[in-house]
């Protein structure tokens, strides 16, 4: 009768630290999505941003007409990336651009 006992406590131990253990994997698995969330709620915000950007660039050089294809083809290649790694590349591109277009606003 006292071996049934402590292998039900031991059974019962191992339970709950598997049920601990797989919670503990849901809570981490939920905090990777609502990071990745959060990151592409910013990058849309980003990608929103930028039309505004263009138009104010436009009144100033219009004759740079390359570089404004270049941010709207980058950012529409942004918005339309469908992994993490299409999705960074994407981003290179687009800061690429930008980074041209600061130029010419500059000038």
């Amino acid at each position: 009768m006292g071996a049934l006992l402590v292998l039900l406590i031991i059974v019962g131990v191992v339970v709950i630290a598997a049920i601990g253990i797989y919670n503990g994997l849901i809570v981490l698995r939920n905090r990777c999505e609502n990071a990745w969330s959060q990151v592409d709620v910013q990058l849309r915000r980003r990608y929103d941003l930028i039309p505004n950007l263009v138009e104010t660039v436009k009144g100033y050089a219009k004759h740079e007409r390359e570089v404004f294809e270049k941010v709207t083809q980058a950012r529409a290649q942004a918005i339309n990336a469908g992994t993490v790694r299409e999705q960074a590349q994407a981003e290179n591109m687009l800061t690429g651009a930008l980074k041209s277009l600061f130029a010419v606003a500059e000038n």
